[in-house]
Parts: structure tokens; sequence; C-alpha cells
């Protein structure tokens, strides 16, 4: 417990020093999130509630911490926080489809085996929603970084160059989700393989086959939290490019419309 206290404490200090009072208020949220995702298992245990509405409601939540707390309300924070919205949105179908089909839902062979002997697995859930809810939820933090990624750079070429077309200003963030795109896919990958290293080594003294590990319900479900994501990247670049580039044109024009009348 100290050692955690004390890797707190470096992070607190480095966030403020570096980040200043961004910083401090990016330390706070994570705080709050893990506030609002232990809420959330608590209303998931009620058999009566539906997992994926609570979790669009905790991931809108979420987002609202990351964007607005962290970065205060303002045009590009509101661009973002609509495109990680619609995103979702678009995610949460495809998800549930792909969570049935692949039956991934509920505890693995390596998970049953340890907790039947100790805990009753009859609970009453769905599990299928709980399965495509929990894949919700680890897409957002990437899908929100991404979504806000976009909007700031492109918020800095309009007020470099206001006369900027929607155009032009749409290309911008499309080029620059596309560098945005492979780094954050690679760190998805690579934060499986780091967290599921022990796991890996297991199947391996286990002597699993090669089709024995592609099919396992923990390993798919893994990778279908890393293409989730993906996807989710993928397509928020050209949503949040384009409503930024509409918006920052937008009131460009009303701004232009004002004067005019004045």
């Amino acid at each position: 417990m100290n050692v955690l206290v004390v890797l707190s404490a470096i992070l607190f200090i480095l966030m403020v020093l570096i980040g200043g009072r961004k910083g401090l208020r990016s330390f706070i949220s994570l705080f709050l999130n893990f506030a609002v995702l232990i809420l959330t298992v608590f209303f998931l245990l009620d058999p009566a509630m539906n997992p994926i509405i609570l979790i669009l409601i905790a991931c809108a939540i979420i987002s609202c911490i990351n964007l607005f707390y962290i970065n205060e309300v303002n045009s590009k924070t509101k661009t973002a926080f609509l495109s990680t919205v619609i995103t979702i949105v678009f995610l949460v179908l495809l998800i549930y489809i792909m969570t049935d089909k692949l039956m991934i839902q509920g505890f693995s062979e390596e998970q049953v085996e340890e907790l039947s002997t100790l805990f009753s697995l009859y609970i009453g859930l769905d599990f299928v929603k709980i399965a495509a809810a929990m894949i919700i939820v680890s897409t957002i933090g990437a899908i929100t970084d991404v979504a806000i990624s976009i909007t700031s750079p492109m918020q800095e070429i309009f007020d470099q160059n206001p006369g900027i077309t929607k155009k032009d200003l749409f290309i911008s963030g499309i080029r620059i989700g596309r560098d945005i795109l492979g780094s954050n896919t690679n760190t998805l990958f690579f934060a499986f393989f780091g967290g599921y290293l022990a796991l890996l080594l297991w199947v391996k003294d286990m002597e699993y086959s090669i089709g024995e590990i592609a099919n396992s319900k923990i390993f798919t479900s893994e990778l279908l939290i890393i293409l989730s994501a993906g996807i989710g990247i993928a397509m928020i670049i050209p949503i949040a490019s384009w409503i930024n580039s509409y918006y920052l044109v937008k009131k460009r024009e009303q701004k232009a419309l004002q004067k005019q009348e004045e």
C-alpha cells in the first residue's frame, strides 16, 4: 500500500509540474472515472438493470469528465463529445451482434475451473449484455482521446488560417487522424499483450495448439476489444474532422453575417 501511495504522489507531482492546472484536473479525473465505474458495477448487479444502457450512461459521464472537466467547455470539446457519442452509438449495435455471434459471454474454461469451486455461477444476469458492456467501456478511453487529439489541432489550424475552406480543414483533420491511427492501434495491441503475458505463458505450458488458443473464449474476447476499439478509432477520425470543420466554418460565416448586418 505504501508503494502505491508513493507512486501516486510521484504521478501527482509530475502531472502538476508538467501540466499545471490541467495536469491537476487530469489527476483528479482518474479518481472521478474510477468512482463512475465502481458505481456502475454496483448497478450492474441488479438483474432489473440493462447493462448496455448503464454503460452508455457511464461512458457519457466519463466523456464529460475527460473532455469538459479537463479541457473545459469550448468548441473543440463540444465537437469531440458529439463525435464520441455518434461513434459509440454506431459501435453498440456492432459490438452486441459480434458478442452474440462469437459466444464470448460468461466465463472462460480457465476461469470457471477456479470460480465454480467457490461460487455459484447462476447469478441471473444476461452475460451477452455484460460482455458487450465490458467491450464498450474498454473502447471509450481510446475514442475520446482520438477525438480531442483531432479537434484541438484543427482549432489551432483554423485560428492560424481563418480563411481556410471547409474542405481543406476537413482534409487537415484526416491527415492528423492518420498519424494517430497507427500509434493508437499499436498501443491497444501492446496493452493486451502486456496484460495477458502471464496467461500466454500459462497457455504455452499447457501445450495449447494455435487453433485452441485462437478459439479460446478469453483470447477471442480480448481480440474483439482490440478490434472494436480500432474500429472506433478509425470511425471517429472522419466523424470528428467533418463535425469540427463544419462547426468552425459555420461559426465564421455567422460572425461575418452579423458584422454585415451591423
